[in-house]
C-alpha cells in the first residue's frame, strides 16, 4: 500500500509513504470525522490512498489573501 499526499489546491504531489505495514492510526486518521475523511482521503482499487492536504505555498497564499478560500479553485 501507498499513502499519496497531494496539494488539495495546486494538486502538487508532495509526498509519498510506502509500506505495507503502516496503519490508518499511525498516520492519525482515526481522528478525522467521517464527513473530513470522505473531503482528505481517497481510496482506489490497487489499495493505494490519496490524502489531500495544503502545500506550503498554498497555505501561505491562503493565509495572506484569505479571500481565495472563496473560490472553487483558487490556485491552479
Amino acid at each position: 500500500m501507498s499513502v499519496n499526499y497531494v496539494c488539495r489546491h495546486c494538486r502538487t504531489f508532495i509526498g509519498r509513504i510506502d509500506s505495507a505495514r503502516i496503519t490508518e492510526a499511525q498516520l492519525g486518521f482515526h481522528f478525522l470525522t467521517p464527513d473530513e475523511r470522505r473531503d482528505i482521503i481517497a481510496y482506489n482499487s490497487g489499495g493505494d490512498i490519496t490524502v489531500r492536504i495544503t502545500c506550503d505555498y498554498c497555505k501561505e497564499a491562503l493565509e495572506f489573501n484569505p479571500e481565495l478560500s472563496l473560490l472553487a479553485s483558487p490556485l491552479q
